[in-house]
């Protein structure tokens, strides 16, 4: 078994960003941070910690790190079957989309205050990887896999409409959303993963389009990007509704929409410690997903 005190050195290394924080942190000297971190690396027989700044963690530092979190969750759980409250924060480790975490996983966070959260923000059809690496504790994906050791929950799905803004649907596609006009017009993508856009190209149009494309990794800047008129995208409804209600957006070929499916993986070895965050998530993603 590895040492309680070692264990909860690390994580503290890692969430504050040094050792001499996570000395003060733990109420301890950062001596006694080093000494508890090169035992711990010793047990392991690997290093967990880069020393930079901020320090971050190798990939068995992260796997030790969310085994941590694992006991931490396993003893706010006893905790709670015991009536009693916890003697320190729960840390949960969840890779998430950009979409989501804009539109509806935000009040799932703001439901457990007494919780600290470590988000990793991934396309839903690669988030799953972070579990399977054991990186985190659980993920908002795709649910074409699933992950050994985890349960899966339908969430229900996220619906993307096609938009733009009227200027540049007069500029691109003044003749109609064409196999030949998506090939000149300016796309938007969120990074090399994001592969919407295409998808919703294949369904509409019939089949596989190469399109010119804008990487802008935010969902913020992706909608203010299809605003001013940078290039087409796909936008989740809850994020457009308003600006397509008004008339600074445009939904293309009629607003056909891309509905995304969403599932909710989550380990099962911190046992009833996910529990809450589990109900936190099923009940945000009800106000807002579709079809669950």
């Amino acid at each position: 078994m590895f040492d309680s005190a070692q264990l909860r050195a690390l994580a503290a290394v890692l969430s504050t960003g040094s050792f001499d924080a996570a000395a003060q942190a733990l109420h301890v000297t950062p001596s006694a941070i080093s000494q508890r971190i090169r035992a711990l690396e010793e047990r392991a027989g690997a290093t967990l910690i880069i020393r930079s700044q901020p320090a971050r963690a190798t990939a068995a530092g992260l796997r030790l790190a969310r085994h941590a979190d694992d006991i931490g969750l396993l003893e706010a759980g006893l905790f709670r079957d015991l009536g009693l409250a916890p003697d320190s924060r729960v840390r949960a480790r969840v890779a998430v989309n950009a979409d989501s975490l804009a539109t509806w996983f935000l009040p799932a966070l703001a439901d457990l205050p007494d919780w600290l959260f470590d988000l990793e923000i991934d396309d839903q059809d690669h988030s799953v990887d972070w579990l399977t690496r054991g990186e985190v504790q659980a993920a908002v994906t795709s649910g074409r896999k699933t992950v050994a050791g985890c349960d899966q929950i339908a969430l229900g799905s996220l619906r993307y409409i096609a938009t733009a803004s009227p200027a540049y649907v007069q500029r691109w596609f003044a003749q109609g959303v064409t196999a030949e006009a998506l090939a000149h017009a300016p796309a938007l993508a969120f990074n090399a993963k994001d592969r919407l856009q295409q998808d919703w190209v294949q369904a509409t149009i019939g089949r596989a389009v190469p399109m010119p494309c804008h990487r802008i990794a935010s969902s913020t800047a992706f909608l203010d990007a299809a605003l001013l008129g940078v290039g087409w995208g796909m936008n989740p409804e809850p994020l457009v509704r308003a600006a397509l209600g008004d008339g600074r957006l445009v939904a293309l070929c009629g607003g056909a929409p891309l509905d995304v499916a969403l599932f909710w993986q989550v380990a099962r070895l911190p046992g009833d410690g996910l529990a809450p965050l589990t109900r936190a998530v099923r009940a945000a993603a009800k106000g807002v997903l579709i079809n669950p």
